[in-house]
């Protein structure tokens, strides 16, 4: 009986080398090894087909093209589109060109983005801030005046801050690919190009809460939970329900505040992507604990802020309590009598123990 396995390409990464089926592409096979090699992507999401290529965020340096010819590319190439060959090697953390060239995405990316991390709700599991921090240089060269554009309504259920967007096209692609009927787009050219709709309010679908989801930023928020609440003082618990619709898949993180259901999503794996989308109906109209099937506390990463979990309201008085505890000062506030004739002067304290 002849051996039908299929033949595996290995792959050299870091310095780590690892075996693919043909048509992996260099990000998936880093992935593969672990997060520590895989390189930033903020276009590319592996369950929309077509994703990836535009931000540039993941480039790399092929210093050997494959076994059979190993010379090596001359540019960066993005890894997310990026085949493998069976014997190439790829420098990612370890090449200085790939860090230097990463900064340079990061600066790029930042030139229009406002800074609306202290009032956006997408803070605190934005990839956008993720990369920056990781990759960024932490100043910026750009004084021009940044571009800004007019407020947008999409539609009853997502809310539309454009300034904040960097192209990624991802919500395009989940219109494109749930939907019957996409009728959003990125409209205009270059420096004018905006994800917007030729209609108002026209994003209506079962299933534009996805759109959401799969925003690296905070161009696309929930209005339900627009400004209700920070998420890292919040409780995310995984649960399902089996709902009537068919793309649905039913498998959702829910928010807790107390006892309140705040806002449900889709459940992200490790890469920060939902593999299992769901409607709009579970998304916005089931927010109560009766209407789901709760299967315990979700998993988060130790690196995330949402892992501090600090919901509990005793968590912060008794903090205050120990920290008073530790820095209290005995303070004597009583008036100090000052010789006959003599006058306090003006701007000085005057305490008993003053000489």
């Amino acid at each position: 009986m002849e051996n039908t396995a299929p033949q595996l390409f290995k792959v050299t990464i870091d310095n780590i080398e690892v075996e693919v089926a043909p048509g992996t592409t260099i990000l998936q096979a880093a992935r593969q090894i672990g997060s520590h090699v895989a390189p930033p992507a903020m276009c590319y999401y592996t369950s929309l087909k077509g994703t990836g290529g535009k931000c540039r965020a993941c480039l790399v340096k092929v210093t050997a093209g494959s076994a059979k010819d190993p010379r090596p590319m001359p540019k960066l190439v993005p890894s997310c589109i990026t085949t493998v060959q069976d014997g190439m090697i790829v420098e990612n953390t370890v090449n200085e060109q790939v860090l230097e060239t990463r900064k340079g995405v990061v600066e790029f990316l930042l030139i229009n983005h406002p800074l609306d991390c202290p009032i956006c709700d997408q803070a605190g599991e934005c990839h956008l801030q993720d990369f920056a921090f990781e990759h960024g240089r932490g100043t910026q060269r750009y004084e021009e005046e940044r571009r800004t554009f007019e407020r947008e309504d999409i539609g009853p259920y997502i809310q539309l801050h454009m300034n904040r967007c960097i192209l990624c096209y991802r919500c395009v692609f989940t219109a494109e690919q749930l939907t019957n009927k996409r009728v959003h787009g990125v409209l205009n050219r270059g420096d004018h190009a905006e994800i917007s709709t030729y209609i108002s309010k026209a994003i209506d679908n079962d299933f534009s809460g996805n759109m959401i989801d799969v925003c690296p930023v905070g161009a696309l928020t929930d209005k339900t939970f627009r400004f209700k609440q920070r998420v890292w003082f919040t409780k995310p618990v995984t649960a399902h329900r089996d709902c009537e619709h068919e793309k649905c898949s039913g498998k959702v993180t829910l928010w807790y505040k107390g006892e309140d259901v705040l806002r449900v999503t889709g459940r992200k794996n490790e890469w920060g992507e939902v593999t299992e989308f769901i409607c709009n109906t579970c998304r916005f109209d089931k927010k109560k604990t009766s209407d789901w099937v709760i299967e315990g506390p979700a998993k988060v990463s130790h690196h995330s802020v949402i892992s501090a979990n600090h919901y509990e309201k005793k968590a912060i008085p008794e903090f205050g309590f120990k920290q008073a505890a530790q820095q209290y000062k005995q303070i004597d506030d009583l008036p100090v009598q000052l010789p006959e004739g003599e006058k306090k002067p003006v701007g000085i304290v005057v305490r008993p123990d003053s000489k």
